[in-house]
């Protein structure tokens, strides 16, 4: 059984509240405890660079990211969870992740292109757009596979993008796709052999 957090961007009641429960329901009927943080009833503010963390001092920034980081320790896998905003990730979504910077620790021997050494994580990506082209995601793919994987070397469990969700003037239309149960059963294969 894994612990499993949904670092959820975008409306409390939108698509992307929708996929990530979801998602949710799949991996809590395969075993998982999962949790959901709704990042946009939080304060969360970006990074600001200082290095306050870097020298073993708390983040200058006095947010609801402290409870969060708690969370994100704890987890075994995180799911980043956005709506598609200008073709990446939302603001509120980067503003998390930019924070992982205190997660990171000295590496006298980093691998190649880090710096540092971030906690062994497993991941995911869950995306939302009311736009379905082939390159709708693109940007957004590239940057989790990036910074995420790449760079900060959490282990990669899957992607799942749900376009084509209705335009953003109108309610949440992802019930009228067959996005919910083939999130549940992306959900529920998270950790299958």
């Amino acid at each position: 059984m894994k612990q499993i957090l949904i670092l959820q961007a975008g409306r409390p009641k939108g698509n992307t509240a929708r996929l990530s429960e979801a998602v949710a329901e799949g991996a809590r009927e395969a075993g998982h405890r999962v949790e959901i943080v709704q990042l946009n009833t939080l304060d969360i503010r970006g990074c600001l660079g200082c290095n306050a963390c870097r020298y073993q001092r708390p983040c200058v920034q006095r947010d609801d990211f402290a409870a969060v980081r708690e969370k994100i320790e704890a987890a075994d896998c995180l799911i980043f969870a956005s709506p598609l905003y200008f073709w990446t990730i939302s603001a509120r979504l980067k503003a998390v992740i930019e924070r992982f910077y205190c997660l990171a620790a000295e590496d006298p021997a980093p691998p190649f292109g880090r710096y540092e050494a971030y906690p062994e994580k497993d991941c995911a990506l869950l995306l939302t757009a009311a736009d379905d082209l082939f390159w709708t995601f693109e940007q957004a793919v590239s940057y989790y596979r990036f910074a995420l994987v790449q760079y900060i070397g959490l282990h990669d469990r899957g992607i799942y993008l749900a376009g084509g969700c209705g335009s953003t003037n109108g309610p949440p239309r992802i019930a009228e796709t067959g996005h919910l149960e083939r999130a549940r059963e992306f959900g529920r294969g998270l950790y299958a052999e």
